[in-house]
């Protein structure tokens, strides 16, 4: 199991919330309910629908729907689960861009509780530290896993990225599939839809930009 650190959670929470970026909970804060509440109130869901829960097939449904929203899909929801980003000190000076491609975005609309689905992109220029790589996918599916919408999704994992890497020289960028476009509303089954977050260099400097923007 991947390591946690509640206390980089902290300050990554606390620094969304400084730049307005924080997904939008209640006053309690990041946490997901129990379990039980969750099944409790899925079990009227499935009642209000007109659905037989005696049925073999669907008794079980509302306990795993509660597991699944629990430790799965909304996972994202609590900052003591944040993962643990080693980093080493950059002693060898390395300075140019580091880009890490193709990592899987799974996400969930908060509009219409709709799968969105795509690739990320992120970058850095490394200025004291260096972050191991598996690190950036393990932020991207953190923000991933609660209900968003991809652009607030990309400001936050830009925002964390450059608290965690002591830098603005960090570049964002997701493509990708919203299935309340694709299977609901207007039903389109092609579009997709690309954010981006440029800090730095990034966004001041033409060519450090378009290399960016350029790569794969």
């Amino acid at each position: 199991m991947a390591k946690k650190d509640p206390q980089l959670g902290r300050r990554v929470h606390l620094r969304l919330e400084e730049l307005n970026l924080e997904t939008p909970f209640t006053e309690e804060g990041p946490q997901m309910a129990a379990e039980e509440t969750i099944e409790h109130a899925f079990t009227q869901i499935m009642k209000s629908l007109g659905l037989d829960l005696k049925d073999e097939g669907l008794a079980g449904t509302p306990k795993r729907v509660a597991k699944m929203f629990r430790n799965e899909i909304f996972e994202g929801m609590e900052y003591h689960s944040f993962p643990s980003c080693t980093s080493e000190n950059n002693g060898f000076d390395a300075d140019s861009m580091v880009i890490v491609g193709d990592i899987s975005v799974a996400s969930t609309c908060m509009h219409h509780f709709q799968n969105i689905e795509g690739v990320a992109k992120v970058a850095y220029i490394p200025n004291k530290k260096v972050l191991g790589l598996s690190k950036f996918n393990r932020i991207v599916r953190f923000f991933s896993k609660r209900p968003q919408i991809q652009e607030r999704l990309t400001l936050q994992i830009q925002a964390a990225l450059c608290l965690i890497l002591g830098t603005e020289d960090v570049a964002v960028e997701i493509r990708a599939i919203h299935h309340c476009v694709k299977a609901r509303g207007i039903e389109d089954k092609n579009s997709f839809t690309t954010t981006r977050k440029l800090g730095g260099k990034f966004k001041a400097t033409e060519a450090v930009r378009n290399e960016f923007l350029n790569s794969k």
